[in-house]
């Protein structure tokens, strides 16, 4: 036999050879795993392919750099934890010629830590080891927090490899252990302290991504009420048009408001204020159906979407709501009572947009009409016609709150307007006037209607005293726009309830001269209305603000509008304070006569007092 033949035939005999070890019919442990085991196979067995893979064989040396850049490229574009270890199981068996790793996640819940393993081939395994079992290294690892390197895996319990040596590391993240991370390979001794570098960096993956999910889970879900916020509200609408559109069904929203919620947390304190929202934002858990979702809109506002649901269903779920809502009592406050208004998809709007604006409308409606039988008024957007003055209203206290929502001051913009409008004619001047006296008086909301009230009463003293009607005309204007400075003032001191610090009330005190020279003097056609507005807190004795002017230094239609603005401040009611009757008011004024105001001025307004008398 020449050395070609004898080559053949010691090449088949090796193969022969490799081929009866790895067979495992012929094999010592037999074909069948051992069904006691408690690891069991969860995959294909891929022909046993993980069974005997050259745990002995060689390695190329270890390039501890190349093993770096490697674990580097494992981060790289991962977001979840399986898509890591997958990579790193990769690297650790193309790498390091590792058997097996094993991954096992402790359980608080079931006090246990479930395994996954995962051979050379793919093949994978789970199992469970309950922290009771002291005696398993597993468990070791975990209680001590310390790695263990065992001269085999027999602890396992696996059936269809080969038992090399293991490491079993445990995942630490910021002093907590996770879990274990566990490495077979008889090699283990020698590459432990990359492996415990490799199972922190596993560790610390585990621990963002599972924070990760806990932001993204909070992200869409508002704090105190545990229901969606107004972005995960927006955004579970928006898929429920979605699909209303492509099914061709009705979809309703219906939105909650609570009543006197300012109030209770001005008068008793926000920790109220919230109790209540809580309360409200509950009995809408467990009242609306399984396929309804409900989210916390805005601050006291709570809105529900009401799948394959018309008006009419929406109405009778609403008033069920209010039903329950009227039974809570809360100490203080009494039984909640909230707004509400409906829209419907698509018999109100297509739009998202608009449809909430529908909503929000309808409810300021709701909120404006009170209660009857002591059940809150429910109004749809279908109910009420869009141009008369109550729905004209509404729509203007919704825009108002979205021009601030987007950080757009609607005031301002307002001015804006005001000052480059081209005055056409007087009843042009007077439109504009009114819309700016009103949102003045939205602005403040102890002063609803002030603005008009002094103009009225400016314009009735006037014509006491027998003045031109040009004149008149001209007073009843300044007057209406006597406050239009307190668009300057920032709303924390405009709607404080309580008295004003000293600093709060020299910011107040600004007021006029905003108004006269911020306002009015930007638009031509309304520069003589100037005095009027800047000086109508001027005193008699000079004690007044802002330039302490003295007697008839002091306009005379600015004295007018002095007396009727502290006319009707008296008789209004105020947080602090209710509302003095006509005869009350008009004795403080007969003692301010001559020292604050014209002493002429309010002995002719005391005689048509009387005939002005209003509740405001």
């Amino acid at each position: 036999m020449n050395n070609k033949d004898t080559l053949i035939k010691q090449e088949k005999e090796i193969l022969y050879n490799k081929s009866s070890a790895s067979n495992p019919i012929s094999s010592a442990k037999g074909f069948m795993p051992n069904m006691t085991s408690s690891i069991a196979r969860t995959t294909t067995n891929r022909l046993y392919g993980g069974y005997n893979l050259g745990c002995n064989g060689s390695v190329a040396a270890l390039d501890y750099r190349d093993v770096i850049c490697s674990l580097k490229e494992a981060f790289k574009g991962k977001f979840c934890t399986a898509d890591f270890y997958n990579s790193l199981h990769s690297m650790l068996t193309s790498k390091l010629g590792v058997q097996f790793t094993a991954i096992g996640l402790f359980q608080e819940k079931s006090k246990c830590i479930n395994i996954k393993l995962t051979d050379k081939v793919g093949g994978t395994y789970s199992s469970r080891v309950f922290l009771s079992d002291e005696s398993n290294p597993i468990v070791e690892v975990f209680t001590k927090q310390d790695t263990i390197i065992k001269k085999d895996s027999k602890f396992l319990k696996l059936s269809y490899l080969q038992t090399p040596a293991v490491a079993v590391i445990p995942l630490m993240s910021v002093s907590e252990c996770l879990g274990v991370m566990i490495v077979g390979d008889n090699k283990v001794e020698e590459n432990a302290d990359l492996y415990t570098l490799i199972a922190n960096h596993y560790a610390l993956f585990m621990h963002n991504s599972e924070l990760m999910a806990q932001a993204n889970a909070h992200a869409n879900t508002d704090v105190l009420t545990s229901l969606s916020n107004h972005r995960g509200f927006q955004e579970m609408l928006s898929a429920e048009i979605a699909k209303a559109d492509e099914n061709k069904t009705t979809l309703s929203v219906v939105m909650l408001d609570v009543n006197n919620i300012s109030k209770i947390n001005r008068e008793l304190g926000h920790a109220k204020g919230d109790e209540v929202i809580k309360l409200v934002a509950e009995k809408v858990k467990q009242n609306i159906r399984t396929n309804d979702k409900a989210g916390r809109y805005g601050g006291d506002e709570i809105a529900v979407i009401l799948p394959e649901t018309d008006v009419n269903e929406a109405k009778y779920l609403a008033e069920y709501l209010t039903y329950s809502l009227s039974c809570c009592f809360i100490d203080d406050v009494g039984p909640v009572k909230v707004s509400v208004g409906i829209a419907s998809y698509p018999q109100c709007a297509k739009d998202q947009e608009k449809l909430l604006i529908l909503a929000e409308q309808a409810m300021y409606i709701s909120q404006s009409k009170g209660y009857k039988d002591g059940m809150s008024a429910i109004i749809s957007s279908s109910d009420f016609n869009f141009w008369d003055d109550m729905a004209l209203h509404s729509y203007a206290e919704v825009l108002t709150k979205r021009h601030a929502q987007l950080g757009i001051n609607f005031e301002e913009e307002l001015v804006n307007k005001f000052a480059n409008e081209e005055i056409s004619s007087q009843h042009h001047l007077e439109e504009l006037a009114t819309s700016l006296a009103g949102a003045i008086d939205a602005k403040d909301p102890y002063t609803k209607g002030h603005s008009t009230s002094v103009s009225k009463y400016s314009e009735a003293l006037a014509r006491a005293l027998n003045m031109p009607e040009s004149e008149v005309q001209r007073i009843k204007l300044g007057a209406l726009l006597h406050d239009v400075g307190k668009i300057g003032i920032p709303e924390s001191v405009l709607k404080k309830p309580t008295q004003l610090s000293d600093d709060e009330w020299e910011i107040m005190k600004q007021h006029p001269t905003i108004g006269a020279e911020k306002v009015l003097m930007q638009n031509e056609a309304l520069k003589d209305l100037m005095p009027m507005v800047k000086y109508h807190h001027e005193h008699i004795d000079g004690s007044g603000y802002p330039c302490q002017l003295k007697g008839d230094e002091i306009p005379l239609e600015a004295r007018i509008v002095a007396v009727a603005d502290t006319y009707h401040a008296l008789i209004s009611d105020r947080p602090y304070r209710k509302g003095l009757g006509v005869e009350k008011a008009c004795e403080i004024m007969q003692d301010g006569a001559g020292r604050l105001w014209d002493a002429e001025l309010v002995r002719k307004f005391i005689q048509i007092a009387p005939s002005l008398a209003t509740t405001i």
